[in-house]
């Protein structure tokens, strides 16, 4: 379900990597229930806990990356077709804004993914607004 919601909008890679996650925590919460069910309530909840630390682990960085991009969704410290300085990189154009990375061109025509998190950590150049 998933699948079929998310691949319009992210292509079949980004679907499928949903769909994997999901089956992923999936699983866990299977074998969270079953180990409840046989072992009693404790050791669910405590599978579930060591689950729950493992995936959090895993996935910190990917995370902190999301919460960076709601963050420059959320402010908008420059949208997309300005002129910016940023990242170490200079007077590229922004193309696009996602949660995860922000894609710019550089003069020679050279698209740059720049992560999230290196944005929001760092100074942002504004050197010439779009007219939209």
């Amino acid at each position: 379900m998933f699948y079929a919601l998310l691949r319009p909008r992210y292509g079949a890679s980004g679907a499928a990597a949903v769909r994997s996650l999901i089956r992923i925590l999936g699983l866990g919460a299977l074998l969270a229930g079953i180990a409840g069910g046989v072992a009693g309530g404790a050791a669910g909840v405590a599978l579930g806990g060591f689950i729950g630390l493992v995936v959090g682990f895993a996935t910190q960085q990917v995370l902190g990356q999301a919460v960076a991009g709601m963050f420059l969704l959320l402010a908008r410290p420059f949208k997309i077709g300005d002129l910016v300085d940023i990242a170490g990189e200079s007077e590229v154009r922004v193309k696009d804004i996602s949660t995860m990375f922000t894609q710019v061109t550089r003069k020679d025509g050279v698209e740059v993914l720049i992560p999230s998190g290196m944005i929001v950590g760092a100074k942002i150049v504004i050197g010439e607004r779009s007219k939209e």
